[in-house]
């Protein structure tokens, strides 16, 4: 089964990877966890990187970086033999890109990608992902106040478009995470 978890930065979208994988290892099922941009190869790494430079190259090169990573990911991961893949960052990452070439590549990506009826997207407000943010040593370029609304926007219309399901960010995440279990049948 693949279960995809989308959001924001902030929106806890690792969070609630981590726990779901401890429900999935105490109830003796098998997955794999690809979080992107990844940090276990080149082009994970570089798009990582470049998510620390300023600058409209830096943030193409990221989402660039960033698209080939997932692709990888698809590439290598889908097919193997677990119960669950968990993706954390798959689809909305065409969000970053500039409107109206967000929505493009977006709907090109969904066409091409594998999808799930499991795809869940944290929708935070932007000012509670940027207080979740605040305690970072060094925040990547899209994680400004600004940039959070702008990127919000953009994927939570993408969202609402079709094949997601949208869960309010705010909660606790005691609180979320018991939603996607009940979302997953687990």
């Amino acid at each position: 089964m693949l279960v995809v978890i989308d959001g924001l930065d902030g929106s806890g979208k690792s969070t609630q990877a981590l726990l779901i994988c401890g429900r999935l290892a105490r109830g003796g099922k098998s997955f794999i966890v690809r979080a992107h941009p990844s940090q276990d190869n080149f082009f994970g790494r570089m798009g990582r990187g470049y998510l620390l430079l300023e600058g409209k190259g830096a943030r193409a090169a990221a989402s660039l970086f960033y698209l080939i990573d997932v692709v990888r990911s698809i590439l290598l991961y889908m097919w193997m033999r677990v119960d669950y893949v968990i993706f954390v960052r798959y689809l909305m990452g065409t969000a970053y890109l500039p409107a109206p070439l967000h929505r493009i590549a977006y709907l090109f990506f969904y066409r091409v990608v594998p999808t799930s009826r499991h795809m869940y997207f944290i929708d935070v407000r932007p000012e509670e992902a940027y207080r979740r943010l605040e305690s970072r040593a060094r925040r990547e370029v899209f994680e400004t106040l600004e940039k959070l609304s702008e990127v919000r926007g953009k994927a939570l219309g993408l969202a609402l478009s079709g094949g997601w399901t949208v869960i309010d960010g705010d909660k606790p995440p005691r609180v979320i995470h018991e939603q996607l279990s009940l979302l997953l049948g687990l």
